[in-house]
């Protein structure tokens, strides 16, 4: 079974899965991919957004629905959530729609919400909206850098494989990096917090 004949038989569904967990790697990927024609334009964008969408609302409701529990308690509780509160307080409807776009605040931004009385149904709208707008420009970002690349992806046609097996790794080890570096922060200013 080639790598083309995976993605073309799963690939929607690996960038709803992606966009679940990690986001701007997924959606970018979906781009590059969409460009060799192993995934559709739109598919990929309506994947992407279904995912990032569902997995902001099932933060949501663990805030709403555990708002006294452990696991909600230490995300409002770190510098991240705190940070939320605050700039969700100003601008509550500005917050809910740009949620995605703010790096590295989106979980602790969708739970700490879910803590507030900011009405569900709001947030449904707002965080589909940006949901959809953040899949559009990241697999047309992804899309364009493809369209770059393609002079190379046809002269290392007979390697193809093994290249998407790389940018499959690198994009695998980006991301492990990206988490590392988030957790070393917010253990950092946690730590600062504390003192």
């Amino acid at each position: 079974m080639t790598l083309e004949h995976l993605v073309a038989n799963y690939g929607s569904f690996g960038l709803f899965v992606g966009a679940s967990l990690e986001g701007e790697a997924s959606a970018m990927l979906g781009g590059i991919l969409s460009h060799q024609h192993l995934i559709e334009f739109w598919p990929a964008i309506i994947a992407l957004a279904l995912g990032s969408f569902l997995a902001d609302q099932v933060f949501f409701l663990l805030g709403h629905g555990g708002r006294n529990s452990a696991i909600v308690r230490s995300v409002q509780g770190s510098a991240a959530g705190g940070r939320v509160l605050t700039t969700f307080n100003a601008h509550p409807n500005v917050f809910a729609l740009s949620l995605r776009f703010l790096y590295g605040l989106r979980m602790a931004g969708a739970v700490t919400i879910g803590t507030t009385d900011y009405p569900w149904p709001r947030f449904i709208l707002l965080n589909a909206l940006s949901a959809f707008i953040w899949a559009l420009a990241w697999v047309t970002l992804g899309y364009l850098f493809g369209q770059a690349l393609a002079p190379l992806f046809e002269r290392l046609s007979g390697y193809s494989h093994f290249i998407w097996a790389g940018i499959a790794a690198a994009l695998c080890i980006a991301a492990v990096a990206v988490m590392a570096s988030r957790r070393r922060r917010a253990q950092r200013l946690t730590t600062r917090d504390c003192a």
